[in-house]
C-alpha cells in the first residue's frame, strides 16, 4: 500500500498532522507512507522514521518568478508522485494549492475534507471521498486524524503529538553549546516571543516581566529563541530588561529548533510553531492564546497547559483589532508565571 500524504503548510499545522504517521503505521506496519510539503518546512521532516520519501515544494518562491517558473518547478515534482502510482491521497490541506497536487497524484482513493470543512471549495473538485467532521474532531490534530481514519479504519494508535524525530547531529551540538554557556543545575525553559499574527502576541512588556521573575524569583536562566529579525530584536529587549541575564540562543536550522526544544524542561509561547514542535517531541508547555481558540490548537496532554485572554469576544480570529492592547494586557504575567511554577515542580 503506498500512500501520499498532502500537508504543504503551515509550521504548526504541519506539526498538528504528525500523529497521522503513527496511526496509519498501526493500520498498516508494511505502507509505504510520503509526505509532500513545503520547502521551508521540510528539514525537520527529512530522516524521519515513518516518512519514506518527502517531496518538497517551494510554491512562494515560484509565485515570485512568474507562470513559467512556477510550472517549470512545480513539473518534476508532479512527474516523480505521478511515477510512484500512489494507491491513496491523504490531502489534509483542503485548498487549491493541495488540490494540484492530489489531482496530479493520480491515486485512485482521494480523501479530503467535506464541504463544510474544506478551506477553499475548488479542492472539491479533486477529492473523490469527502469525509465528514464530528463534534469530537474540532482539535486540528483530530481533524487531520478523521481523514485518516476514514481512509484506515483500522489503525490504533492515536497521539496527542508527534511523533518527531530529532537529528543526532544537531542534538550533540546543543547539548555542546549548553555546555559551553554554563547551562546546569537549574530548569533550562525557553521563552519564545514570536508568532505570525501580530494579534497573537503577548505584550513584549509582559515578556520582559515574566523573564525577571524567573530569574529573580525561580533562579532560572531563560533561554530565548528567535525566527527572523522583528523577533531577534524583541529578544534583545527583554534580556536588556533582565540585565543581560537571559541567554538569546543563535538561530540555526529547523533541525536545531527542534533539538533544544527536545533537550529543554518547558518552552512557553504563543500560539506559533516552536510551541507545537515541543509537544512533539514530548516536552511540556505553557502556551499563550488571544485570537486563536485553545481547545482547537493548543498541546494536550497532562504536561501542558495554557492561558488565554479573558475578553468575551475571544477567539475571535481577527487578524488586526482596535482592542489589540487591551487584549493582550487580558493576560497576566501571574497567570502565565503560576503555570510555569506548577509545570516547574513537576520536573
Amino acid at each position: 500500500m503506498k500512500v501520499l500524504i498532502v500537508k504543504v503548510s503551515a509550521l504548526g499545522d504541519v506539526v498538528h498532522a504528525l500523529p497521522v504517521l503513527a496511526y496509519l503505521k498501526s493500520a498498516d506496519p508494511d505502507m509505504q507512507i510520503d509526505w509532500l510539503v513545503e520547502k521551508s518546512f521540510a528539514s525537520f521532516l527529512e530522516d524521519h522514521p515513518l516518512i519514506d520519501n518527502l517531496y518538497q515544494i517551494d510554491t512562494k518562491a515560484w509565485r515570485k518568478s512568474g507562470v513559467k517558473t512556477s510550472l517549470n518547478g512545480a513539473f518534476p515534482i508532479i512527474k516523480a508522485v505521478r511515477q510512484m502510482h500512489y494507491d491513496c491521497v491523504l490531502d489534509l490541506q483542503g485548498n487549491a494549492k493541495s488540490a494540484a497536487f492530489t489531482l496530479a497524484s493520480g491515486a485512485p482513493l482521494r480523501f479530503g475534507f467535506d464541504r463544510e470543512s474544506v478551506r477553499e471549495k475548488l479542492n472539491l473538485l479533486v477529492t473523490n471521498r469527502k469525509v465528514t467532521l464530528g463534534e469530537s474532531d474540532f482539535h486540528i490534530t483530530d481533524r487531520s486524524l478523521a481523514i485518516a481514519k476514514a481512509a484506515f479504519p483500522a489503525g490504533t494508535e492515536l497521539r496527542y503529538a508527534g511523533p518527531l524525530s530529532v537529528d543526532k547531529e544537531a542534538a550533540e551540538r546543543v547539548a555542546q553549546k549548553l555546555v559551553t554557556e554554563r547551562f546546569a543545575n537549574t530548569p533550562l525553559i525557553v521563552l519564545h516571543y514570536g508568532t505570525t499574527w501580530v494579534t497573537k502576541h503577548w505584550p513584549l512588556a509582559s515578556w520582559q516581566a515574566l523573564a525577571k521573575r524567573l530569574i529573580e524569583e525561580l533562579g532560572v536562566r531563560p533561554i530565548l529563541t528567535w525566527g527572523n529579525d522583528q523577533e531577534l530584536v524583541a529578544a534583545q529587549s527583554i534580556k536588556q530588561a533582565c540585565n543581560d541575564r537571559a541567554f538569546i540562543w543563535p538561530r540555526g536550522s529547523l533541525k536545531d529548533l527542534t533539538a533544544l526544544l527536545a533537550k529543554v524542561d518547558l518552552v512557553v509561547g504563543s500560539d506559533t510553531g516552536p510551541i507545537h514542535i515541543a509537544a512533539a517531541v514530548d516536552t511540556p508547555t505553557v502556551s499563550i492564546f488571544r485570537v486563536t481558540d485553545p481547545k482547537r490548537n493548543a498541546p494536550r496532554g497532562r504536561v501542558h497547559s495554557y492561558v488565554s485572554a479573558s475578553m468575551a469576544c475571544a477567539p475571535c480570529l481577527r487578524k488586526k483589532c482596535e482592542l489589540d492592547k487591551e487584549c493582550g494586557l487580558s493576560i497576566s504575567v501571574d497567570s502565565v508565571f503560576d503555570r510555569i511554577v506548577s509545570q516547574v515542580k513537576n520536573i
